[in-house]
């Protein structure tokens, strides 16, 4: 067996390696132990952190404007000669401004500073000529306040603030914009020629353009606009080939040190259990139910990814691939991040798993069925089971003896650590994790580049028709008139709040407060409330009550978007629907439409921006969780779709999720040749 290789860094790009860039930022003249305090607080501690201090947005200084055609508000570069100089003061001398005059023969400018600095007197001398940026505040006078300044005899081939497209990079307290910019300025001329950064070449063997040092120049000091993006772009792909290595390398030292168990059953629980179905599986989940098992009879231990959109049938596939572990004598344990999801799973599994002598039990903060403290065991357990739970499950002192499978779902709502935590309760259990938001491919490639990807891409048949509706909160007394008549017609709404209680966020509504109006606008029909603050008996008592259809309308938070499949449900209107993300959006919607019958969604919105529109609008178009992914992607970055906490792992500085796809498939292939090439170079060393 070949000894695990160290991993590759994981997200610094090529230039983070250099030993010329791995310097501090005091190398760089002009940072001292107070500045290297600030550019500590924006997280740039080398040489390689400044230079890859990514601007937010550049301003074309190179047109320069007659002082007389200067609007207010409009930011401009203009070239004059100082006429006056000198400070102004008041309140005893306690505050000073320092003005300048300019002239270019069109006009004059005021150029004022507050809180004069005794070496202005000295720099802004009369009839020196200097190219200034600012935004002109008034014009009677023409005043630019706290300008960018630079003398014209420096040269303007070396002007850094002016007449040039200039690098507008994010900021701290106490480091002003100017300041930043000449650091990285003097970064670029000193260390970048003493780093010998090594040309790439493509996969095809042609060199690849811009190289990384021209790439930094353009980054900060652009000569045209378009070579920003092309900076950008270059650099992206040394952080997504780091970024595939380091996924690959990983990969490959797990395989390296891991056995797989033998999972891959006998068909006798797996076959009853799809005759006692009542339903076939869909052409998807049959083919990722045959992936699944090539995995768990494979030589290392799975590491798959489940997606598909909402009401796919994930849940008939994950029981599928329990039952292979269960029939070659291994324990199953299935984690959701909710208890109410894991009540869900738990009834489903035990109707499904009881006919066939299947012990399911539950484990969450509230309820526990069965468990025990065994020591970890790699070997089959003495009597296989499943159990279910939430966070419950990763309690220290509780372990699961002859574990073999465990089963992640909504994986995004756990962090990898939590993950983690559960399979090393086993010796390299097999892995599943599934997710109901479909995952756009840019973040397939990169956050779960190192998991195979079963993708669910029918839904089973006989499901009714979703039409969604965008409305404003004007139109909410038709809203309840059509909610109440589908409950005279026999069916059941949702209707959902951003949240439990009010705040002073506006417009927003909460379900406690709205509780009392919407039994009013609903009546005479039995109105429940469901939310997070709840005690577990309450929540339960109103989800029976709900299932049973003694609830015929539920209030309640986001607790619902998964765990609840309650067929008769046809409407769930939406309030203040602009707060949440379209994933969260499209995840809710999934709660109806679970049966034959058509059902509405109503997304109420409050706010009137642009951006709002075009986000409901998105929901409005389509059903397809994959475009609706997509879409959340681009508008609202990967947070929505991945939770805050794998989202932050990324840390991305070039790459762009959104738009970078092509990029990232580049350098997943610059990284596959890459460990094809060592492979044949360690091969070679041996023989």
């Amino acid at each position: 067996m070949p000894a695990p290789r160290p991993d590759f860094p994981v997200q610094d790009a090529a230039v983070a390696a250099l030993p010329a860039l791995a310097r501090p930022v005091t190398a760089v003249w002009g940072v001292g132990p107070e500045r290297a305090d600030q550019l500590a607080r924006l997280h740039l501690h080398t040489i390689a952190d400044l230079l890859q201090h990514r601007p937010r947005r550049y301003e074309d200084r190179r047109r320069f404007l007659p002082i007389r055609e200067l609007v207010v508000d409009q930011p401009a570069t203009v070239r004059g000669r100082v006429i006056a100089a000198g400070v102004k003061t008041w309140k005893g001398g306690t505050r000073s401004l320092f003005e300048c005059i300019l002239e270019d023969g069109t006009a004059r400018l005021h150029l004022r500073w507050w809180q004069a600095q005794p070496w202005m007197a000295d720099y802004y001398t009369v009839g020196r000529e200097f190219l200034v940026f600012g935004t002109a505040a008034t014009l009677r006078p023409r005043t630019f306040e706290h300008p960018e300044c630079e003398p014209v005899e420096t040269g303007e081939e070396e002007a850094i603030h002016v007449n040039r497209i200039v690098p507008v990079h994010p900021l701290t307290e106490g480091l002003t914009a100017r300041t930043l910019r000449l650091l990285v300025w003097r970064a670029l001329e000193k260390f970048v020629p003493l780093a010998a950064l090594p040309p790439r070449a493509g996969t095809d063997g042609t060199r690849l353009a811009p190289d990384v040092p021209t790439a930094l120049r353009w980054l900060h000091f652009p000569e045209e606009q378009s070579q920003a993006e092309l900076a950008r772009r270059r650099l992206a792909l040394e952080e997504f080939i780091a970024l595939q290595c380091g996924l690959l390398r990983r990969r490959r030292n797990f395989e390296a040190r891991a056995r797989a168990l033998p999972c891959g059953g006998d068909n006798r629980l797996i076959k009853p259990f799809l005759a006692r179905l009542g339903f076939a599986l869909t052409g998807a989940q049959t083919r990722v139910l045959r992936e699944i098992r090539a995995d768990l009879r494979g030589a290392h231990p799975m590491r798959r990814l489940l997606q598909g959109d909402v009401g796919a049938g994930k849940t008939v596939v994950a029981a599928g691939a329990a039952l292979m572990a269960l029939e070659s004598g291994f324990t199953v344990a299935l984690m959701a991040p909710t208890e109410l999801l894991a009540g869900q799973h738990f009834r489903n599994f035990q109707r499904w798993f009881a006919p066939l002598g299947v012990d399911v039990e539950l484990r969450t903060g509230s309820a526990r069925t069965g468990g025990t403290d065994a020591p970890v065991d790699a070997g089959p357990a003495a009597r296989p089971r499943l159990v279910i739970g939430t966070h419950a499950l990763l309690t220290a002192g509780f372990d699961l003896p002859g574990l073999g499978l465990v089963i992640v779902d909504e994986q995004h709502k756990f962090g990898t650590a939590q993950r983690e935590t559960l399979v090393r309760k086993g010796r390299y259990p097999h892995l599943l994790v599934m997710t109901a938001t479909p995952i756009p491919r840019t973040l397939g490639l990169t956050l779960y580049g190192d998991l195979d990807v079963s993708t669910m891409d029918a839904a089973p048949p006989g499901r009714g028709r979703i039409r969604t509706f965008v409305r404003t909160v004007e139109a909410l007394p038709k809203v309840w008139a059509f909610v109440r008549e589908q409950l005279a017609a026999g069916r059941q709404a949702y209707v959902v709040y951003p949240r439990v209680e009010e705040t002073d966020a506006g417009n927003v509504k909460a379900v406690v407060k709205e509780f009392a109006a919407v039994q009013k606008a609903l009546a005479p029909f039995p109105v429940g409330l469901l939310h997070g603050r709840l005690a577990a008996r309450e929540r339960d008592a109103v989800m029976d009550g709900f299932r049973a259809g003694a609830v015929r309308a539920l209030l309640a938070t986001s607790l619902i978007e998964v765990g609840v499949d309650v067929p008769n449900a046809t409407v769930m209107v939406i309030e203040s629907a602009e707060q949440f993300g379209l994933a969260q959006l499209h995840q809710l919607r999934g709660r109806i439409g679970r049966g034959a019958r058509e059902s509405h969604c109503i997304l109420v919105a409050a706010a009137k921006t642009a951006a709002a529109r075009e986000r409901l609008r998105v929901l409005e178009e389509t059903t397809d969780g994959f475009r609706i992914a997509e879409a959340d992607l681009r508008l609202r970055g990967p947070g929505e779709l991945l939770g805050q906490q794998q989202s932050g792992a990324l840390r991305l500085r070039f790459g762009d999720l959104a738009t970078d796809l092509e990029i990232i498939q580049q350098a997943r292939e610059f990284a596959r040749h890459a460990d094809r090439d060592r492979d044949r170079t360690e091969a070679g060393s041996t023989r």
